[in-house]
C-alpha cells in the first residue's frame, strides 16, 4: 500500500498551525483584560486624589464649623464681661476667653494646614489626570493592535482550517485513523522526520533495516522511542524499500511497522 507522506505531513503542518494559532488566540482574552485593568488602574489613581480633595474639604468644613462655634462662644462671654461684678470673675471670664481664642487660634492653624494640603492634593489630581489622559492613549492603541492581531490569527486559522478540509480527503481513511490516533497521544505532533538517521523529536537512533524500510515509502513505521510516525523527508530517487500493507491500523502499538 503506498503511503501518502506528502498529504501526511501537509496535514502536520497544518494541524502544528493550527495549534499554535489557536494557542495564541487563547491568550488574547487574558492580554485584553490586562490592558483593561490597566486603564482601570490609572482611574483609580484619579479617582483617590479626587476623594483625598473631598476628605479635605470636609475636614475644612468640620474645622470652620468648630471656629464659627468657638467665636460664638467667645462674643457671648466678651457680652458677660459687662455683667460681671467682681474683679475675681472679670479675670476668670477673661481667662475663659483667653483660652477659647487660643483653641480657636490652633484650629485656624489646622485650617491653614488642610488648605496647604489641598493645593498638594489638586496638584496631585491634575498630574494624575494627565497621566491618564496619557496612558488611555497608549493603551488604547494596544488594545486596537490586540484586537487587529486577533482577527488576523482568527482568518489564518479559518484558512488553515479550510486547507485541512481539502488535505483530509487525499488520505487513505486507515493511514488518517492512525495519525489522528498517534496525534491524540502524542501532544498533537503524529511525525517525524529522520535526520541522520536519529528520529528528530526523541534523538532515538534508527536502525538500517528500518531505514530501509522508510526509503520504500510503502509502510508507516513508527519511533521504537517516541512512538511517532517516522519518515525520511527526501528520499533518494529510483530508491525502493520493501512493500508492506497495514492489514490492521488498530494495532498501531504492537509495532513500530504499520
Amino acid at each position: 500500500m503506498e503511503i501518502v507522506f506528502e498529504h501526511l505531513i501537509k496535514l502536520q503542518d497544518i494541524d502544528s498551525n493550527i495549534s499554535g494559532t489557536s494557542a495564541f488566540l487563547d491568550v488574547v482574552p487574558a492580554r485584553l483584560e490586562a490592558i483593561d485593568r490597566q486603564i482601570r488602574d490609572t482611574a483609580e489613581i484619579v479617582a483617590q486624589a479626587k476623594e483625598k480633595l473631598v476628605a479635605n474639604q470636609k475636614k475644612r468644613r468640620d474645622y470652620e464649623g468648630e471656629v464659627k462655634e468657638i467665636r460664638t462662644h467667645i462674643a457671648k462671654f466678651k457680652r458677660q464681661l459687662n455683667d460681671v461684678k467682681t474683679n475675681k470673675e472679670y479675670s476668670a471670664l477673661q481667662k475663659e476667653i483667653e483660652d477659647t481664642e487660643l483653641g480657636a487660634g490652633r484650629i485656624e492653624e489646622e485650617i491653614l494646614r488642610e488648605m496647604i494640603a489641598a493645593d498638594d492634593i489638586e496638584r496631585e489630581i491634575k498630574a494624575a489626570n494627565a497621566r491618564q489622559t496619557e496612558e488611555k492613549g497608549r493603551i488604547g492603541k494596544e488594545r486596537e493592535a490586540i484586537l487587529a492581531e486577533q482577527k488576523d490569527l482568527e482568518a489564518r486559522k479559518a484558512e488553515l482550517i479550510k486547507e485541512r478540509e481539502a488535505v483530509l480527503p487525499e488520505i487513505p481513511p486507515d493511514q488518517l485513523r492512525i495519525y489522528l490516533r498517534i496525534t491524540k497521544r502524542l501532544n498533537g505532533v503524529a511525525m517525524s522526520p529522520v535526520t541522520d538517521d536519529f528520529c528528530s523529536l526523541c534523538q532515538m537512533r534508527v536502525r538500517p533495516q528500518v531505514l530501509n524500510d522508510l526509503l520504500g515509502r510503502n509502510a508507516l513505521i513508527t519511533c521504537e522511542a517516541c512512538g511517532r510516525i517516522l519518515y525520511i523527508q527526501r528520499p533518494p530517487e529510483n530508491e525502493h524499500g520493501p512493500v508492506e500493507i497495514v492489514d490492521d491500523p488498530d494495532k498501531v502499538d504492537d509495532s513500530n511497522i504499520l
